[in-house]
C-alpha cells in the first residue's frame, strides 16, 4: 500500500499522541490541545479576513 504524503492514518495519529505523552506528559496535554486549537482558530480566522478583502478589491 503506497502511502499519500501528508496523510496521517490513524496507527501515526496514535503513535504521534503516545510520543506526545511520553514527551509532555499528561498533566501539559490538554493545556498544549488548548493552544493548537486557538491558532488553527486564529489562523482560519485571519486566512477568512484575507479571503473577504481580496474579494472587496476585485468589486471595486
Amino acid at each position: 500500500m503506497q502511502l499519500i504524503f501528508g496523510m496521517i492514518t490513524p496507527t501515526v495519529a496514535v503513535i504521534g499522541l503516545v510520543i506526545a505523552l511520553i514527551v509532555f506528559g499528561p498533566g501539559k496535554l490538554p493545556q498544549l490541545g488548548k493552544a493548537l486549537g486557538g491558532g488553527i482558530k486564529e489562523f482560519r480566522s485571519a486566512s477568512e479576513g484575507e479571503k473577504e478583502e481580496s474579494e472587496t478589491i476585485k468589486e471595486a
